[in-house]
């Protein structure tokens, strides 16, 4: 039985559905706002890509190598898609990424919520010592989204790996640790009650 388990996860601002096939419609729509695909530092899914990336998805949770979920907003509208990967069972470590959001939810409370609940799963039910982040070092609306969530940088793997169009990519490698999430979820919570 693998370790990561599909479960919802569910919030005021948000709600992280197992992926489905059956969302392939909704996700095709928000990728479409904003055509999300196209940014060259990121890699989302294009609306005509969306079937063959739930595919790689689940593939990859059935191997125990991922945790993929569909994000919805609080009227219950496919907003996006995030995971748990590059899993180490073993070490008790999993990274929140492959994460992409339909612009009109971008820089709205449904990032802090999705993090919330993400980060409370991995610490408080699969007992991780670290979840980490991953980001194109030139991609600064994400990191300083991550760095907004109270993790901390490790540091940049330089040449870390080729991008779609060719350029190689410089990662920034974030993490919160055990230790430190009690204070990261006070600072969470405390975001999500701040009036907007």
């Amino acid at each position: 039985m693998s370790w990561l388990q599909a479960v919802t996860l569910q919030g005021p601002h948000a709600t992280l559905a197992p992926l489905s096939h059956e969302h392939a419609e909704g996700l095709r729509d928000a990728t479409r706002d904003g055509q999300l695909w196209q940014l060259w530092y990121t890699a989302v899914p294009s609306p005509d890509g969306m079937t063959a990336e739930i595919d790689r998805r689940l593939g990859l949770h059935a191997k125990g190598l991922m945790l993929p979920w569909t994000v919805l907003d609080a009227a219950g509208r496919i907003v996006g898609m995030t995971t748990y990967m590059n899993v180490d069972a073993a070490n008790r470590r999993v990274e929140i990424g492959s994460t992409w959001y339909r612009r009109d939810v971008q820089r709205s409370p449904l990032n802090t919520q999705c993090k919330r609940l993400l980060l409370a799963h991995a610490f408080e039910q699969l007992d991780c010592i670290a979840v980490e982040f991953r980001t194109h070092r030139l991609n600064t609306q994400s990191r300083r989204a991550i760095e907004r969530l109270g993790a901390q940088l490790d540091g940049i793997l330089r040449a870390h790996q080729r991008s779609p169009n060719g350029s190689v990519r410089d990662t920034a490698v974030y993490s919160i640790t055990a230790p430190e999430w009690p204070t990261v979820k006070a600072h969470l919570d405390w975001q999500l009650q701040r009036p907007r």
